[in-house]
């Protein structure tokens, strides 16, 4: 006599609940596939000075450029939400692009902006800055960002400058670096300016010194003597007594009527 396998009840119920459960999951992911975007919500990002390099408007206009259509009248299944942070994060002004869509079918794009670092404007009549990475970055047609500018004899960018064993733009990054670290010096320093001779110049935003750098060596013993003469002796001199500043020898400021 042949015997009749039990049938496991706990077991078949527990695996018609998951199908049931996977089916109300792909007919739910099917039904929202053939809706259609309700809108667009743009976030760009401020800056910590409060500004954008890149409005709502560049974004919007970015993607209707890539894609050739209104977005909002979109049908999900059609978005491509990796190709639209790819194209938005090609933008010299974006750091990184996040887009997702929400439980309302709402398209959301958020916008992480590239800081400037460091303007430059050099004596080939390039104009350009320099974000945090050493990547390079055009003026924006929004603002202006108030960060150092620097002029001069700088070598010309190419993508690979920081490696490079000598670039005078690689020590202009390095000394804008260091001086935005030290409270005091990013407060008090507006412009850099390397001469015909290799120096550094440095301009500050009170007086009219002109603070003879030199190379972009022993730049922390330089600049620590600089903060030692401007908190213990300008305020004796008075800030309009001295025209130029020379840091260049060890151990010593040299001021020039």
């Amino acid at each position: 006599m042949l015997s009749v396998p039990r049938i496991n009840y706990p077991r078949l119920a527990w695996l018609m609940f998951l199908f049931i459960v996977v089916m109300i999951w792909f007919l739910a992911r099917h039904r929202k596939a053939n809706t259609f975007a309700e809108g667009l919500q743009v976030n760009v990002v401020e800056l910590p000075s409060g500004d954008k390099l890149i409005s709502d408007r560049d974004v919007r206009t970015a993607l209707l450029t890539a894609f050739g259509a209104d977005l909002e009248n979109s049908e999900l299944a059609n978005l491509e939400l990796e190709r639209m942070e790819r194209v938005l994060e090609s933008d010299p002004f974006v750091k990184n692009a996040d887009v997702y869509i929400d439980q309302n079918n709402q398209l959301h794009i958020k916008i992480e902006q590239r800081e400037p670092l460091v303007r430059v404007l050099d004596n080939n009549g390039n104009n350009y800055y320099l974000d945090e990475t050493g990547k390079k970055m055009p003026p924006s047609k929004n603002f202006a960002a108030r960060v150092i500018v620097a002029t001069g004899n700088v070598s010309p960018y190419t993508p690979e400058f920081l490696g490079k064993r000598k670039s005078s733009l690689k020590d202009l990054f390095n000394l804008t670096k260091t001086l935005l670290a030290d409270e005091f010096l990013k407060a008090f320093i507006q412009q850099i300016h390397l001469n015909n001779a290799g120096d550094f110049i440095l301009v500050p935003l009170i007086g009219d010194q002109k603070i003879v750098l030199g190379s972009a060596r022993k730049l922390e013993d330089k600049l620590n003597r600089l903060k030692i003469f401007y908190q213990q002796g300008m305020p004796y001199e008075g800030w309009t007594k001295y025209e130029t500043i020379n840091l260049k020898y060890g151990g010593q400021v040299v001021c020039k009527r």
